[in-house]
């Protein structure tokens, strides 16, 4: 066989291929891990008595004291200016705005300085991170069933309920989230 027709077949293969992996394989598994992960692309609505609540993919605050708080937002929970604060750890004024956000959540919660965990007072990359830390979470429950007349253990089962592990078992750390949280806790009264 002339190597002329060799190379042609070799070619012909090569795009029939290629057309059937890059063109019609790939297309239709990212199109059914789409619809596999269709809550992402819904924006994860939370409803509350059929009616929608927020989303579970960003955070936005709950004013008094009868709510757990979400971590602090430098962007005021916009999710149209979605960022961080640009602030650098060398950043005098990064620390001055931890120390204050540390002293006014050890405040409010009843705990030493010391007993504040750290996503207590940083602000995430994009300012709307929905999770909060277990630890951070079990700081909030006592004061939030004292300000809803629940029990703590019933506070508590509601933090484990929504407490979520490492993705995949091994990326990341557990976390809970808030607004889920908040929804969960709305629907005791």
């Amino acid at each position: 066989m002339p190597e002329a027709v060799r190379q042609l077949r070799t070619g012909l293969r090569a795009v029939i291929l290629l057309t059937v992996v890059l063109g019609i394989a790939y297309p239709a598994l990212v199109l059914g891990l789409g619809h596999a992960f269709e809550h992402e692309r819904t924006g994860s609505p939370v409803t509350r008595q059929g009616v929608i609540d927020g989303s579970s993919l960003i955070a936005q605050p709950f004013p008094g004291p009868g709510w757990f708080q979400p971590r602090p937002s430098a962007v005021d929970y916009n999710a149209l200016a979605s960022g961080g604060s640009n602030l650098g750890p060398n950043s005098d004024q990064l620390v001055v705005t931890i120390d204050k956000r540390r002293r006014e959540v050890a405040r409010r919660e009843g705990v030493p300085a010391e007993a504040v965990p750290t996503d207590a007072v940083t602000a995430s990359g994009s300012g709307l991170d929905p999770n909060i830390s277990p630890a951070y979470a079990e700081l909030q429950v006592n004061r939030v069933a004292r300000e809803r007349g629940l029990s703590p253990d019933r506070v508590r089962a509601l933090v484990a309920a929504h407490t979520q592990g490492r993705v995949l078992g091994f990326l990341g750390q557990p976390r809970v989230n808030v607004v889920e949280l908040n929804t969960a806790l709305a629907d005791q009264g």
